[in-house]
């Protein structure tokens, strides 16, 4: 099998903090969605993944490649917040053409993929645009894009549904389900909305206190076996 993310026995702590230990492997072309409470790890994770973060021991392998030591810019991830990192004085496109060139020296080829992405995220007719022109669901459709165009085989999603309302995050939920059918990407993303989860990941992992408490298929989690530490998290489950 080949996997698209592994942490071997990969250890970190804050100063001050309790050691977080995480042990886990993600097969290429699945989507894993981090739940657990405020401070479980979840983000942290990901962080350590993108290279935001260096572990005090362990190994980090994107494509068996080991990154445990690289550079965020050297790893073949791509990464989009909960706040959408868009430069307000740039156009939506110029904003995408920075996954592809931080110079933004971009080729006819870089052009025609930025308008590509774009047209893939519902935003074609917008590339002109100024983000503060946009929606808060159409700021997160082109980071999205931004992240398409850097054509890594990982995708970080850090809470990027938090900050919208019911029917964007339905929507938005959609759309990354549809990217992932068309691209094949691996997807590794945190929620504290178990109805996304459920939405959207192939796959749930449940963390508690910088640990991995639960570990399955999605239906596993929303059925009458569900995990007793998922169970507690979300109350006597409406899901089942």
């Amino acid at each position: 099998m080949i996997f698209a993310l592994e942490l071997n026995d990969i250890r970190f702590a804050y100063p001050g903090g309790s050691e977080m230990i995480f042990d886990l492997s993600v097969p290429a072309g699945e989507i894993v969605g981090l739940l657990g409470a405020s401070g479980s790890g979840k983000s942290t994770l990901l962080h350590l993944v993108a290279g935001f973060e260096e572990p005090q021991s362990g190994m980090i392998r994107i494509a068996g490649d080991d990154v445990t030591r690289l550079d965020p810019a050297r790893r073949a991830v791509s990464m989009v917040f909960q706040e959408n990192n868009l430069f307000h004085h740039l156009s939506v496109a110029d904003n995408v053409g920075l996954g592809r060139s931080p110079s933004l020296r971009l080729t006819e080829a870089d052009r025609a993929d930025i308008s590509k992405a774009l047209a893939d995220v519902g935003l074609a007719g917008k590339e002109d645009r100024r983000p503060d022109a946009l929606s808060g669901g159409e700021r997160q459709r082109a980071a999205l894009a931004r992240a398409l165009v850097r054509r890594h085989p990982l995708l970080l999603l850090d809470e990027p549904f938090a900050s919208l309302g019911p029917a964007l995050r339905t929507e938005m939920v959609e759309l990354v389900r549809s990217l992932q059918t068309r691209t094949g990407m691996t997807i590794v993303f945190v929620t504290h909305a178990p109805e996304d989860a459920r939405a959207l990941a192939d796959r749930i992992i449940f963390l508690e206190d910088g640990r991995i408490a639960a570990d399955g298929p999605v239906e596993t989690f929303y059925g009458p076996d569900a995990p007793a530490e998922f169970t507690a998290y979300v109350g006597r489950s409406p899901f089942v």
